[in-house]
């Protein structure tokens, strides 16, 4: 780690937060809530990952209103009652050197779904019985995603003023929670994301038509939460493109990257798709590293950081992104559900901590000591012989 240039194991200060790493963990939803609050669940299943030393610990998508969820099952942010359970989350994070990260959403039209082993989609009358009715939707016509899911109802421009006033509220929620980032999601064909693609907002008024027209309500959602919360961190996950031939493309996410960086964005999240389906379901036949190229294109010409996302499977890969210059923070989410120690073993493939120093005292202490053992008979640390090639994602990244 002589190298000076930044690397996935140098820390990163953002407004203050200081981060100990570059890895994030990337928001995948649990669909394991109840009316919104986060429970025993919650704890363990993100307490793991700052034990497994990631540098920020973020939630799935909690949403700012109830129509806003995702599906039922997810949480909330929209009620002063949920911040105890979401303040005794953070401080455990706190507790082993993470930083503690939330993101928030309004779904918009791709509400209503069924949590994905009821079968996905959209809420039908079998689930009803389960007493998983459908619900109201909004966007920005009426114009649902199939005939299948709900029709949502177009918003007004009072109602969009309303619903920017509810973000800002949970910034305030999300700050009495003990949070330290904030990121806003602004993809993968929720509300935010529904009124920046030509192919789904057709509205002629001051929130649709031309491109700056388009990107108006994510702008003033953006420039509402930072009013709200000044000090810290604030990240912005985007579609940098919607997979529609006429869509939102690469061009429109620098231009609106750079407008998010005047009202005070320091993150760009960039991911893709997802506009009528999940992201991961149209995701399945990339590659590795396979959205890389469009944190780089929008770090380099809209001169704003960014957080690279997308099968980032190993630490040689991640750190070679980094390294590059091709993004500023690595964001992991299925590779981190297969390995909630994905950041120890990252450094350990690198060798930037071969006496396990970063993990918890409790497991570093013993680890250490059968890492020399395993050394005196030509293993590895992981239990690999010293002479066996270790599989990289490297050759196959973007």
């Amino acid at each position: 780690m002589s190298d000076e240039r930044p690397h996935l194991f140098s820390p990163l200060k953002i407004r203050g937060v200081r981060l100990k790493n570059r890895i994030v963990l990337a928001p995948p939803c649990q669909f394991s809530s109840n009316d919104g609050y986060v429970g025993d669940w919650h704890l363990v299943h993100l307490g793991k990952f700052a034990v497994g030393g990631f540098g920020i610990v973020m939630t799935e998508a909690a949403a700012i209103e109830p129509r806003g969820r995702i599906s039922l099952g997810d949480i909330g942010i929209w009620s002063d009652e949920f911040i105890p359970g979401l303040k005794r989350i953070t401080d455990f994070i706190r507790s082993e050197n993470a930083v503690p990260a939330i993101q928030i959403v309004h779904a918009g039209r791709k509400g209503a779904r069924r949590r994905p082993w009821h079968g996905d989609g959209p809420l039908g009358p079998e689930d009803a019985v389960r007493g998983e009715a459908p619900y109201a939707l909004v966007g920005p016509t009426a114009e649902a995603i199939s005939e299948k899911h709900v029709t949502p109802e177009e918003l007004t421009p009072g109602e969009i003023g309303r619903i920017v006033g509810l973000f800002a509220d949970a910034a305030v929620r999300a700050e009495a929670a003990g949070f330290e980032v904030i990121e806003i999601h602004g993809g993968h064909g929720y509300l935010i994301s529904s009124f920046l693609s030509p192919g789904i907002n057709k509205r002629t008024d001051e929130y649709g038509g031309d491109r700056a027209r388009r990107m108006r309500f994510g702008l003033e959602v953006a420039a509402a939460i930072r009013e709200k919360w000044p000090r810290k961190p604030l990240f912005f996950r985007i579609s940098s493109v919607d997979g529609a031939s006429d869509g939102w493309n690469i061009d429109d996410s620098v231009v609106f990257a750079g407008e998010l960086k005047k009202r005070g964005v320091d993150i760009v999240d960039c991911s893709s798709g997802g506009m009528r389906s999940s992201g991961t379901n149209e995701n399945t036949h990339r590659g590795p590293g396979y959205q890389v190229p469009f944190a780089s294109e929008v770090r380099s010409r809209a001169g704003i950081a960014t957080m690279a996302v997308g099968l980032i499977l190993d630490g040689r890969q991640a750190d070679k992104i980094v390294r590059d210059g091709k993004a500023d923070l690595i964001a992991i989410g299925r590779q981190a559900m297969y390995d909630p120690f994905w950041a120890h073993h990252a450094a350990q493939h690198i060798e930037s901590d071969p006496s396990f120093r970063g993990w918890d005292d409790q497991s570093g202490w013993w680890l250490e000591r059968r890492a020399r053992g395993l050394a005196q008979v030509g293993f590895r640390p992981d239990g690999t012989p010293e002479d066996c090639e270790l599989p990289t994602a490297l050759s196959k990244s973007a």
